[in-house]
């Protein structure tokens, strides 16, 4: 391709991008309002557009799709009691998707209404509790003890096994078995963790199919998956270190495809909902935003992992990597793929023979996974009771009015946060102290 024709394709492709964007629509603003007993979304746009509001279960969320719309600014916060959470994304290439995590079942209508200038779109949610009684009688109060929250289960798969022995190292070593001794290193101190419970794919030396792992974590009720693996270059024996992985999203694409084709699925892949009893737009819809969580979840933790694997080995790929490795293709479970050295470099082969060198992997994978369930810990759970709360400082705050917000005193802020004066900056996280 010449120059002069290189310059003409750039300058349509550049005219096509911008003809293509002129039709979206911004979103002004949203807000989020109290209402008794409920909570009112407002969005403010130029126009009225094609949009789509549904509620998911397990956990309950709100979603709301804007078709060609973008949103200009920033989301509120989530200061309503309803709301646990508000996060917004790009649902294909044209339309917004607002997702608010909610507390309880809710009963949801939507309606236009004409503002100044603009076209608010308002979605009202309600409790279902609260919407089927207008006047709630009073009943005695029943004090019920604290139920323990229900421990973390993480699904840790020994790579290959039995017949399928893996990678081979220039000295004999197999992959099967260095694999299997990590994993057993790592379920001993992830059951030794409060709130959290380790689930082995295999205990021994066997074959175990792909999907086979996939569907054991399943049935335990993963909250995570990690296969662990040893890579193998032989072609150069002196490439070394770790690498992380998570699924692609062409892995991601097909595996959608894969569900959605099978006459008979789990009725507990989107969170309950029965794919087979949905047309087809509405069944790739709940399965993309079910597989579109799972695989922003994985992306987090791959990232824990890869830091704690820096302090104790050499990273051969600085960035978390992606494929479609079929044990990662689980909608519906955060799944990381860990390479944990190269077999086929003779130095690291040895170490991976080491105990202790298997124990530093083991601790650096078990504390990755346990930073990222401390900061985003599954609701029900033991690590949600105990995992400090955090903060976000947003534009307006000070220190004191954060702690008069959460009820803490302002020494003991300071104190938590190892703050030597009050100044704070806008995005700054803060630990909030209890109470």
């Amino acid at each position: 391709m010449n120059a002069a024709f290189r310059s003409l394709f750039l300058a349509l492709l550049w005219l096509c991008s911008g003809l293509a964007g002129a039709g979206q629509v911004l979103v002004q603003g949203v807000s989020l309002t109290r209402m008794q007993p409920g909570v009112r979304v407002t969005f403010e746009l130029g126009r009225r557009v094609e949009h789509r509001v549904f509620r998911l279960s397990a956990p309950e969320r709100l979603v709301v799709d804007l078709s060609g719309a973008r949103l200009r600014g920033r989301l509120p916060r989530p200061d309503v009691p309803l709301v646990r959470r508000i996060r917004d994304g790009l649902r294909g290439e044209r339309d917004w998707r607002l997702v608010l995590d909610l507390k309880t079942r809710v009963k949801v209508k939507s309606y236009w209404r004409k503002g100044a200038g603009t076209q608010r779109l308002i979605v009202e949610a309600v409790p279902l509790k609260a919407a089927g009684r207008a006047h709630p009688r009073p009943t005695p109060v029943k004090q019920v003890p604290t139920r323990r929250g229900r421990d973390l289960v993480i699904v840790i798969d020994a790579g290959h096994g039995g017949r399928d022995a893996g990678a081979k190292g220039p000295h004999g070593v197999m992959e099967k078995d260095v694999t299997l001794a990590i994993t057993r290193r790592m379920a001993r101190l992830v059951d030794a963790a409060p709130g959290m419970r380790a689930v082995l794919t295999r205990k021994g030396d066997y074959y175990l199919g792909l999907r086979q792992r996939i569907a054991r974590a399943r049935k335990a009720g993963a909250d995570l998956f990690v296969s662990i693996h040893a890579n193998s270059y032989p072609r150069d024996r002196r490439v070394e270190g770790a690498a992380v992985y998570v699924l692609s999203h062409r892995g991601a694409s097909s595996e959608a495809a894969r569900w959605l084709a099978q006459t008979e699925n789990d009725a507990d892949l989107v969170g309950g909902v029965d794919l087979d009893s949905k047309d087809d737009v509405l069944a790739s819809v709940l399965l993309d935003l079910s597989q579109g969580a799972t695989m922003e979840s994985s992306r987090r933790v791959a990232g824990y992992l890869l830091r704690n694997l820096r302090r104790v080995c050499k990273v051969h790929k600085r960035r978390i990597q992606h494929a479609g490795f079929v044990v990662l293709k689980a909608p519906d479970i955060p799944s990381v793929l860990v390479e944990t050295a190269f077999i086929s470099n003779p130095r690291e082969e040895s170490r991976l023979t080491e105990a202790h060198f298997q124990q530093r992997l083991a601790r650096a994978l078990f504390r990755g996974v346990r930073a990222y369930f401390r900061e985003h810990p599954p609701a029900g759970t033991w690590m949600a009771q105990h995992s400090p709360r955090r903060h976000v400082i947003a534009r307006g705050e000070t220190l004191s009015t954060i702690a008069r917000q959460y009820r803490v005193s302002l020494n003991a802020l300071r104190h938590v946060n190892r703050l030597s004066t009050d100044l704070v900056r806008v995005g700054q996280v803060l630990t909030i102290p209890e109470g």
